[in-house]
């Protein structure tokens, strides 16, 4: 990895961002990487926007808090409303489904896959959002190995949703993804 990656995963509480967030800092934990993982908790847990925030890096990390992301992820329209554009210039947002589409962001990259979709229809479950989202954020940015996201799935899901989980992902890092 040559660069810092401060990555904010951002949806609607209950989508299971909190679990993508610690499934991401692990898997870069177990690539060699140095992780920090945070979130919000509060009002915004359930049904409101909500994020949790992943600073990866392959020198030591001395803040853990990602003020301005250079990724970004949104999976619902209320963390587009809040989050959507606030990323470092020159960084990327991936976008789920119809979620802002035309809206212009200058300076970034915005990339954008059908992640609810996929999770509902190809996986069987619409639960598998925030695991669709890590491989899309996998095949765009290559933050991690494929075989350490696996890992760490199989380390953060009870083992009666191991398997939907993979394919979930898996689906993610095959997903038809846009530049805007």
């Amino acid at each position: 990895m040559t660069k810092d990656w401060l990555i904010r995963l951002s949806g609607t509480g209950g989508q299971g961002i909190v679990t993508a967030a610690v499934i991401l800092a692990e898997a870069a934990l177990i690539d060699g990487f140095n992780a920090t993982q945070t979130q919000v908790y509060g009002p915004e847990s359930r049904g409101s926007s909500t994020r949790a925030e992943v600073v990866i890096s392959d020198n030591k990390i001395y803040y853990h808090k990602v003020e301005v992301p250079n990724l970004l992820i949104i999976i619902s329209p209320e963390a587009y409303k809040k989050f959507a554009g606030k990323v470092t210039p020159g960084g990327i947002m991936i976008v789920g489904g119809e979620i802002g589409r035309g809206d212009r962001h200058e300076g970034i990259e915005v990339y954008r896959a059908p992640i609810q979709v996929l999770a509902r229809d190809q996986v069987g479950n619409a639960q598998c959002t925030n695991t669709v989202a890590l491989g899309v954020m996998n095949a765009i940015a290559k933050l991690c190995s494929d075989e350490s996201f696996e890992e760490s799935i199989k380390r953060n899901f009870k083992a009666s949703i191991v398997d939907i989980n993979l394919k979930a992902y898996k689906a993610g890092l095959m997903a038809e993804i846009t530049r805007e």
